[in-house]
């Protein structure tokens, strides 16, 4: 099968396609066809451990996953032993940020991982995106506690993580106010955000309005900003460390401050894929998708994903 193999930490040029043997699965595990994935920021952070502490998870000296893609969707082409909860035809989609192996024809994938079944009548490019940023936000958004009514600024509302944090704060009932450039107002507006905010004309650090939760999807942002135009007990969440890595440090000391800052580990599992299978039939939350490269132009994917342009998820037909 086709696969992309990086066997050392770098930039988008060390990843090789090459042709390696189809796995088999394990007991307990299911082989999947990868009809399509993404590539992600995930994905981008674990191939060049720009971020050394990453190398705790990846490998300290090389990567111990010599192939990534940790969201995918595809169909089940074989079960390992024990297997009962799913079928081989089944069309599934998922995330796998313990072995990777999406960027590949085929990957194998614990049967009762973070995967479900794919929302019948999408296609493989929309279920492959449906999970990464939507579990980022997910998480941050659970540990913000945040509740219907509340006022939410999410800051660059046009990638993977911010777009899908507009859906889900209003499955969950808040006012959203997105911060995001010119061209895409209108796609913001779209995905329901109830104000939206133009960076370039406006800084929202200036407003009278005043926010229980600032998230800030692309770390464009700082607490020293946001907590101008914090409530009292307003929280501020970004997915970056900040400046000298301040986001950790002022995490560290939350519980001594009314305004503050959160720091979580993301995290996933099956009731969050389940979550959102139910949020995609009900037609409540869908990946913005930006554009799509094949296996053989995976070098050139990372390279627009690192350019900091892209609006939504990349995705990789296999």
């Amino acid at each position: 099968m086709k696969a992309i193999i990086n066997t050392q930490y770098g930039p988008p040029e060390i990843v090789k396609l090459m042709d390696i043997p189809i796995p088999t699965p394990k007991p307990g595990e299911v082989l999947i066809r990868v009809k399509a994935s993404t590539v992600n920021r995930t994905d981008c952070g674990f191939r060049s451990a720009e971020y050394f502490i990453s190398r705790f998870f990846s490998g300290l000296f090389r990567p111990k996953n010599k192939t990534l893609g940790n969201e995918f969707a595809g169909i089940i082409e074989a079960l390992g032993a024990g297997v009962t909860n799913y079928k081989i035809g089944d069309q599934v989609f998922g995330y796998n940020d313990k072995t990777f192996g999406a960027h590949a024809e085929f990957m194998t994938m614990d049967a009762l991982g973070s995967m479900a079944l794919m929302p019948t009548g999408w296609t493989f490019e929309d279920a492959a995106a449906l999970t990464e940023g939507s579990h980022y936000a997910l998480c941050d958004i659970h540990a913000a506690k945040v509740q219907a009514g509340q006022n939410i600024l999410v800051y660059g509302a046009t990638g993977a993580i911010g777009s899908a944090a507009v859906q889900l704060l209003k499955h969950f009932g808040t006012h959203v106010t997105a911060i995001c450039s010119t061209p895409y107002m209108d796609l913001v507006k779209s995905l329901g955000a109830d104000r939206v905010i133009d960076y370039t004309k406006e800084d929202y650090s200036n407003s009278e309005q005043r926010y229980d939760f600032i998230f800030d999807a692309v770390g464009k942002s700082s607490f020293g900003q946001a907590k101008k135009v914090l409530t009292e007990n307003g929280i501020y969440i970004s997915t970056e460390l900040g400046k000298n890595s301040e986001n950790v440090f002022l995490a560290m000391i939350a519980k001594y401050k009314k305004k503050k800052v959160l720091f979580p580990i993301p995290s996933i599992n099956k009731s969050d894929v389940d979550f959102l299978q139910s949020l995609a039939i009900a037609g409540k939350f869908k990946p913005v998708i930006d554009r799509s490269y094949t296996l053989e132009q995976m070098v050139e994917a990372y390279r627009y994903v690192e350019s900091g342009q892209k609006i939504g998820n990349v995705i990789i037909k296999s």
